[in-house]
């Protein structure tokens, strides 16, 4: 029997399915009762649901990313699809098939790892190779990195995500190099498109189906888990060639890892104050919310519309 997908919702839909919880929080009505609100997904959207005259108890029973099964029905309210939940049970994740849940990404893992190293062997400066190096020989850091997420829910929020929406970042930032070169420092910035997102290899737990966030991502997150990362790339480049790392360089490529979410309201450590920041920056947005508007839009529930939901986080409807 064929699973009932999220994006094949429809008004008055009965549902008895496996999905997956995000986002749970417990609320009080306006009589003083609670209830908890939460999200359900799996590989192809998510969509909000409700369970009614819940308790602080029965909330506690469930965690951010718990797999769960749903008895409820769908409703139509203010013209988005909602599931009110009659019964919520969690679900051993044995139980439950892997690739109803795992997002792909679409693109071969192997050829992009081979298109990041042909980009990477074109770096010429001897010390921004040599850094490139330190890494991709590093075989535990490149197997995580080929295989994470580059986010949980909004873009590339897939195994090889990461490893996509970096090689996508470095074509463009090769372009742009070309484009600006009297003005940018093109192999400094093709550094900062590999390096910008590495962070994460260490903010996301391992997990192909379900990765959260680490403690360190939590308490850190990525930009500043990348910057020092590279400063113990750098300590190991120095002590394999026994010459100290040039000071300014090892400055602007960390500088472009913790400002290349552009303003602080964004997370942002820093704003861009470089050249080759601000162009990073950029690129880093276009990829992503080019990636996050494609993925709203295959991800709408109403496929016969010519227009989305309402996207809380991108503020508008996309036109299809």
């Amino acid at each position: 029997m064929s699973r009932l997908f999220v994006n094949q919702f429809k008004e008055n839909e009965i549902v008895s399915e496996i999905y997956r919880l995000r986002e749970k929080s417990l609320r009080l009505n306006k009589r003083g009762s609670f209830y908890m609100q939460f999200n359900i997904s799996d590989r192809t959207g998510s969509v909000t649901a409700f369970f009614w005259n819940a308790t602080e108890e029965f909330a506690q029973k469930f965690e951010e990313g718990d797999f769960v099964f749903v008895d409820g029905t769908v409703q139509l309210f203010q013209g988005k699809l909602q599931v009110i939940a009659r019964r919520l049970a969690k679900v051993d994740s044995i139980d439950v098939c892997v690739e109803d849940f795992t997002e792909a990404s679409g693109k071969d893992v192997g050829a992009l790892e081979k298109r990041l190293r042909e980009i990477l062997g074109e770096i010429t400066n001897a010390s921004l190779a040599a850094l490139v190096d330190a890494f991709l020989k590093d075989e535990a850091f490149l197997t995580r990195f080929v295989r994470s997420f580059a986010g949980v829910r909004l873009h590339h929020a897939y195994p090889g995500g990461l490893l996509e929406h970096t090689v996508s970042m470095m074509e463009l930032a090769r372009f742009v190099g070309r484009q600006y070169s009297e003005i940018v420092d093109s192999e400094l910035l093709l550094v900062g498109a590999f390096l910008h997102d590495v962070g994460k290899t260490i903010e996301l737990s391992d997990d192909p189906v379900n990765p959260v966030y680490s403690d360190e991502g939590q308490a850190l997150g990525h930009l500043f888990l990348g910057a020092e990362l590279v400063s113990r790339k750098i300590a190991e480049v120095e002590a394999a060639t026994g010459e100290p790392f040039e000071p300014m360089l090892a400055l602007k490529i960390k500088h472009m890892i913790l400002s290349h979410h552009g303003d602080p309201e964004f997370g942002s450590a820093k704003v861009p104050m470089t050249r080759e920041a601000i162009a990073l920056h950029l690129i880093d947005s276009l990829d992503a919310k080019l990636n996050e508007f494609q993925k709203f839009i295959k991800d709408d529930p109403n496929f016969d519309k010519r227009w989305t939901n309402y996207n809380v986080s991108l503020e508008r409807k996309l036109l299809k």
